[in-house]
């Protein structure tokens, strides 16, 4: 989840009454970036050899940041798949977790990068795997964002379609009531009601995704829900 993306679903939060500060995925800053050394440095540029020069000599693959971020999970920020698949082979952790509980799928999605999606699963990461401070998935967290192109990917990996997170929502209702009802969130409904989501689960105040639709006057998504 980008800053501005945040902003927005924190407005919607305070709307239902769950205000307070959003945690954001962060990737390594330019300080951050400077100062690593080893495994991590050497994910952040990609530097397959030198990976598995690290790795070879007894460095540690699941090594942590001052935020918990593994190598993977900087080398997944940096969209850098070929580290990705060295550290693998060296064994870390495909499922490792960030500081904010963000693995390298939910990553991925929340930036829109379909290829290093696809890496990612294709390395042993869980669509399947409960992220983030909201017990939510990827499949979520692309939907809140209408990732259309990532909401696909992860249907087709067998995401789980009706995941409840701790603020009661799925990944059809956060497409409706934190998008801004465009053409990438609609077609994420369409994704999401074709493949087979419920269309009657509701939120903790009993609105289905239909009910958040026709309240925002999102013609296209009322028509797709009320099929």
């Amino acid at each position: 989840m980008d800053i501005r993306s945040a902003f927005r679903a924190g407005l919607v939060l305070a709307a239902f009454g769950l205000a307070g500060p959003l945690p954001a995925q962060v990737p390594a800053g330019p300080e951050e970036i400077a100062a690593y050394q080893g495994l991590h440095r050497a994910a952040h540029a990609g530097d397959v050899a030198e990976i598995r020069r690290l790795i070879a000599s007894g460095a540690a693959p699941d090594a942590r940041d001052g935020r918990q971020r593994t190598p993977l999970l900087v080398a997944c920020h940096a969209r850098q798949r070929e580290a990705m698949r060295a550290l693998v082979a060296g064994k870390a952790d495909p499922k490792a977790v960030d500081a904010q509980n963000y693995d390298c799928i939910t990553i991925a999605a929340v930036a829109d990068d379909v290829p290093t999606l696809e890496t990612a699963i294709a390395i042993g990461g869980d669509p399947r795997q409960i992220t983030s401070p909201y017990q939510g998935t990827a499949l979520i967290a692309a939907a809140h964002l209408g990732h259309d192109g990532v909401v696909k990917t992860l249907i087709g990996a067998r995401a789980p379609l009706d995941h409840v997170n701790n603020l009661h929502w799925t990944a059809l209702i956060e497409a409706v009531i934190l998008g801004n009802g465009g053409a990438r969130h609609v077609e994420t409904v369409r994704l999401l009601v074709e493949a087979g989501a419920r269309r009657d689960l509701a939120d903790r105040e009993g609105r289905t995704p239909l009910d958040h639709a026709r309240s925002r006057g999102y013609a296209a998504m009322v028509t797709l829900l009320a099929r």
